[in-house]
């Protein structure tokens, strides 16, 4: 089981949660992760992550998708590198051994190109099953992310989710909210006023623009509005990785879990 770094030592304590704490995601490895978002980011002094997987047209397409040394260098600008399986297959159709074996092949591709083994892990497609859930919690994941469903309608061109409460959701099933063509501005600013009281909204982007999937595409210019917004209300921005800063992983019990579809 691999050793995770959100397991805290005798001497740390929790943060206390603030309001307006926004996780970043970024799904699939678009080429606008490297050329547009993470330049943006850095600007503004937000932390993200990227979950990356060799499937979709990753390895053939290079317009659209990053290297692998794109990659490294995303790393190596300070943000997180997670897990999204090598072949970004529905983790609820495979056997547990397929999906082990997937998310072996990423953490081997980022080894060799000097990553940290990933962390996080967020399901493709957000598809679960219990096989699926009991293969992270076994390989040592402390956080994974999943999308709206079943908890909001699934529209496939975006929309609001559930926002993350610490003390209801698994963290092995942590919702997240997604930005594309059915998602408004208004959105974003109720995502926002949603993360207080110990609540967290977490916002998952699939491209800017995403070039080959057009059904969850943010323009570029459409995702500095929401940045500005997240700028302009000093929220607090952070990679996924980040949690570990105000929730303990291991206090699970009890939580909910959700199955989708």
């Amino acid at each position: 089981m691999q050793k995770q770094n959100q397991e805290l030592s005798e001497t740390e304590t929790l943060q206390p949660i603030p309001d307006r704490l926004i996780v970043l995601t970024f799904d699939d490895g678009n080429k606008s992760d490297y050329n547009y978002v993470a330049p943006l980011l850095k600007e503004y002094g937000f932390g993200a992550t990227f979950f990356i997987t060799e499937g979709l047209n990753f390895l053939n397409n290079k317009d659209y998708y990053v290297t692998w040394e794109e990659i490294r260098e995303l790393h190596q600008q300070g943000f997180e590198i997670g897990n999204h399986t090598r072949n970004h297959t529905h983790a609820n159709t495979q056997s547990k051994e397929e999906l082990l074996a997937d998310l072996i092949h990423i953490d081997e591709r980022c080894e060799e190109h000097g990553i940290p083994v990933p962390e996080t892990f967020a399901y493709p497609a957000s598809c679960r099953s219990p096989e699926s859930i009991e293969v992270l919690r076994e390989k040592g994941y402390g956080f994974v992310r999943r999308g709206v469903a079943p908890d909001f309608p699934h529209h496939r061109e975006g929309g609001r989710g559930p926002i993350y409460d610490p003390d209801v959701h698994h963290p092995l099933v942590i919702p997240s909210s997604i930005p594309g063509p059915n998602y408004k501005f208004e959105d974003l600013v109720w995502a926002v006023d949603q993360a207080k009281d110990g609540k967290i909204t977490v916002l998952t982007f699939h491209g800017v623009p995403a070039l080959e999937h057009p059904w969850v595409d943010v323009p570029p210019e459409v995702f500095k509005t929401y940045m500005d917004y997240l700028r302009d209300k000093d929220c607090t921005v952070i990679a996924f990785r980040d949690l570990a800063k105000y929730v303990d992983p291991s206090e699970s019990s009890g939580k909910s879990i959700t199955y989708w579809p």
